[in-house]
């Protein structure tokens, strides 16, 4: 009976803490249905009286989506792809190799996580501007990079700290060279820890809203989330549409984690952060 009642409780604050997280996308979507008029109306309407997909039209032909979305996914899919590469790189020479200044140098690419990146993004503009990579997805990437590369680092030398060593060795032993260990035995064996690192790089440059709106100035190089905030007026908010827009925009990152979630859980669970 009393194990009953503990079931029981457990269930009843999942199933509360369920609906909390899905309410705002629930509501979002009950909005982005909505006409105009029906979003401003008091008290509001739970479910449309009058469902239209208007917004979700209006989206892709009042604005441009399309640029907007191939943006996001050159800028993410390369920031999420190169910081991992290479934090995978400097992963594994911090995990197989000791040399001086090892230990400050790995926790200096933490400490470098501590600062804010409004106090980098001027900085960065000002570089970017004399380098001539001002409104560029390359200057978008390479921004980005920098602070995903120090994150990616100390996740992938988590995941190859748990490699043995002897897997190494043994490769060397019949042959193999040192950039053939860490290709064909290391990343094979860290490849859910590899995903995880993606998913980060990923989302972290997917949902940025700052640094898109301080580092570019053009149309053709304005991403998602930028897109989506410029749908907020100076003197009118068009709530359907900014809901249709945001829920079109988080769709990516949903279905990323719905097809990588095994592996994302497989990674994240794998490793464990050491100097």
């Amino acid at each position: 009976m009393k194990d009953m009642f503990s079931k029981t409780l457990l269930w009843a604050f999942l199933i509360m803490v369920t609906l909390y997280c899905l309410f705002p996308f629930a509501w979002m979507l009950s909005t982005s249905l909505k006409t105009e008029a029906e979003a401003f109306q008091i008290p509001p309407t739970w479910i449309p009286l009058e469902p239209t997909a208007f917004s979700y039209i209006g989206i892709w032909v009042r604005k441009n989506f399309g640029t907007y979305f191939f943006n996001s996914t050159v800028i993410s899919l390369s920031t999420a792809l190169l910081s991992t590469f290479f934090g995978a790189l400097a992963g594994y020479g911090f995990s197989r190799f000791l040399f001086k200044g090892r230990r400050f140098l790995i926790g200096f690419f933490l400490a470098t996580q501590m600062l804010p990146g409004v106090l980098l993004v001027g900085p960065y503009f000002k570089i970017l501007s004399k380098v001539g990579l001002y409104d560029t997805r390359t200057g978008l990437i390479i921004a980005f990079l920098t602070i995903c590369l120090p994150f990616s680092t100390w996740m992938m030398k988590g995941f190859i700290d748990k490699v043995p060593v002897a897997l190494d060795q043994s490769a060397m032993v019949d042959g193999c060279t040192r950039m053939g260990v860490f290709f064909k035995i290391v990343l094979p064996v860290v490849a859910p820890g590899m995903v995880a690192t993606i998913l980060f790089g990923f989302l972290l440059a997917w949902g940025d809203l700052l640094w898109a709106l301080c580092l570019t100035s053009s149309e053709p190089m304005i991403t998602v989330t930028l897109g989506i905030a410029r749908t907020v007026g100076e003197f009118r908010i068009i709530w359907p549409m900014l809901m249709a827009g945001s829920l079109v925009g988080g769709m990516p990152a949903i279905i990323l984690y719905i097809f990588l979630q095994r592996l994302l859980v497989q990674g994240l669970t794998a490793g464990a952060v050491k100097a």
